[in-house]
């Protein structure tokens, strides 16, 4: 099935924080042909108290096109009819909120697995990168890339 090719995309690369609730409304709006939505928020963990912060920095503007390249497949791919795509720089403590993927569909099916779709290339394909901060003071250097996310990815090829 085609994508609509008039489905808003909207991605932003931001300090600050996001209302996941308030991005969902602001995608449906009054829309009646959706049948469903799915949001996933990604958080910083503190990996067991160890981590004190996250530091995120990215491409600026090479980000936002590739993001936005990524949701235009998952709107021609899975026929949805609107994505929303967020994702945070800077330094961001645990338990804040880091990414945010939401996406709009007749059916659910089609709504989950066009934001699994929209995350699973962001990890990979999208340029940031991750710097871990220690609750001890030490500076854990940047995070390597995993192979567990590219295997994610595969599986939509």
């Amino acid at each position: 099935m085609a994508g609509v090719a008039s489905a808003p995309v909207t991605v932003r690369v931001q300090k600050d924080d996001f209302d996941p609730v308030a991005e969902a409304f602001s995608l449906t709006g009054d829309r009646a042909d959706a049948g469903a939505i799915v949001s996933f928020v990604g958080l910083c963990r503190d990996e067991g108290g160890r981590l004190s912060a996250l530091e995120l920095e990215h491409y600026p503007g090479m980000a936002e096109a590739e993001i936005s390249r990524i949701c235009r497949l998952a709107v021609e791919r899975f026929s949805l009819l609107g994505v929303t795509a967020i994702h945070r720089v800077g330094k961001i403590a645990p338990g804040a909120n880091i990414v945010l993927v939401i996406a709009v569909a007749p059916h659910r099916h089609a709504a989950f697995d066009g934001a699994s779709f929209v995350m699973d290339y962001l990890k990979t394909s999208a340029p940031f990168w991750k710097k871990e901060h220690f609750a001890d003071g030490r500076d854990g250097g940047w995070v390597d890339a995993k192979e567990s996310d590219d295997r994610a990815r595969d599986k939509w090829a």
